[in-house]
């Protein structure tokens, strides 16, 4: 079976769509498929073009065994509305117009956040007479509104009358949350064609590692009880609840414990000059920001963390999201504090990884902070849950259960 599949990020960018797609499509390769990838020149997040590429009409590469096409586009930093729309317009025409030369493909797969790229997944299945797969990985442009990135208004009702349309032209969609299922279903979408397969992770690159000691030092970290977020610093993401955590534990001068904590936060994203800033007025001596290290570089900084932060916004739109992150956790052996509600902190709690907390509430991230820190058998049960529920979310498991369900809409 040839597989095209249709993305605007890929490695070596280390986001989580970018990771989701590549391990799928490695997983399918290796079972004897043909899988094609067309996609952009890598630059998320920053809107700066990694070394090696260039920004060029087309260009070729195969990456273990996966032939990837990748096209010019507008390119812009992940910030602002207007402009990331036209990022995301110019992928849909230059990406469907390369993939109309790839030939002989059993099956067509769009993925979102953005459903531009679904756009083109769609108008080629109808040409090419191909059955269309629609994955879903975030509700857009409902995502839009929750960010505040812009207000409810005939703008976004015209994007939300499009999203519907792909969603009943899809053959398949295939939600990484149970949530996103039921907000189909509850908006008139068959059930019958929609499929759930989870993020998950890597156990191959993502294991229990010992903390790297020159690392630790490098950073100023060595000694520190380290809690960390690492992911893209955006909107959604609200991180000044960490900086007020910090600087609440700061504060606390006669407590040893408190002390000893530090802060990472490490990635990149719109609102990554804007936390620094904050961070350097507040003076925080605790916290420590990191940029954005490769692909493979990505367990050596995970494995400087005791704890894992994860955060976004208090908003009904998260509580239907499951940050793949987790799943990376799990595969470490890092226990987690959780500040997301909804589906993803059922997991927490159903597999006693960690703790939860209330969104954007420093308080109550200061106090998981410490109890973790003063309770080492507590610590150490979330760390033994933790490995144990890893395997539940294997990324290969997960991948052949996707294409399952490719192989039975291209039949």
């Amino acid at each position: 079976m040839h597989i095209l599949f249709l993305t605007d990020n890929f490695p070596p960018e280390v986001n989580a769509p970018a990771s989701r797609t590549f391990e799928h499509c490695r997983e399918w390769v290796r079972q004897g498929h043909k899988v094609t990838v067309v996609t952009t020149a890598p630059n998320f997040p920053k809107g700066e073009v990694f070394d090696g590429y260039r920004n060029r009409l087309w260009q070729r590469e195969t990456v273990e065994g996966i032939r990837v096409l990748r096209v010019w586009t507008y390119i812009t930093a992940n910030a602002g509305f207007l402009k990331r729309t036209l990022d995301y317009l110019s992928f849909m025409v230059t990406g469907f117009l390369a993939a109309l030369f790839v030939r002989r493909i059993d099956v067509v797969i769009g993925t979102s956040p953005q459903f531009f790229t679904n756009c083109a997944a769609w108008l080629l299945s109808a040409i090419r007479r191909r059955p269309f797969v629609f994955e879903l990985r975030d509700l857009w442009p409902e995502s839009i509104k929750t960010v505040g990135a812009m207000e409810d208004n005939w703008v976004i009702r015209l994007l939300e009358g499009f999203e519907l349309f792909l969603y009943r032209r899809a053959d398949v969609v295939i939600a990484v949350t149970h949530s996103f299922r039921r907000n189909l279903i509850e908006r008139g979408i068959d059930p019958n064609k929609i499929h759930v397969v989870t993020n998950g992770v890597d156990l191959s690159r993502f294991h229990p590692m010992a903390r790297d000691g020159e690392l630790a030092r490098s950073v100023g970290l060595e000694g520190a009880f380290v809690a960390g977020y690492i992911g893209t610093h955006g909107m959604a993401h609200s991180l000044e609840t960490l900086l007020d955590a910090a600087a609440a534990l700061q504060a606390r001068k006669d407590d040893p414990v408190a002390s000893r904590i530090r802060l990472v936060l490490l990635g990149d994203g719109a609102r990554k000059a804007g936390l620094e800033a904050r961070a350097a007025e507040m003076d925080l001596r605790n916290v420590v920001f990191l940029d954005t290290v490769p692909k493979d570089e990505v367990p050596r900084y995970w494995s400087l963390l005791d704890i894992s932060i994860i955060h976004l916004r208090r908003d009904p739109n998260f509580t239907q999201v499951i940050p793949s992150k987790l799943f990376e956790c799990m595969a470490m052996g890092i226990p987690v504090l959780h500040g997301v509600e909804g589906e993803s902190a059922e997991i927490v709690e159903r597999e006693a990884v960690g703790q939860t907390f209330e969104p954007e509430n420093a308080d109550a991230l200061v106090e998981g902070l410490l109890s973790l820190a003063r309770d080492s058998e507590r610590y150490d049960r979330y760390r033994a849950a933790c490995l144990e529920a890893a395997p539940k979310y294997d990324r290969r498991r997960l991948a052949n259960d996707m294409l399952e369900v490719i192989e039975a809409v291209a039949r």
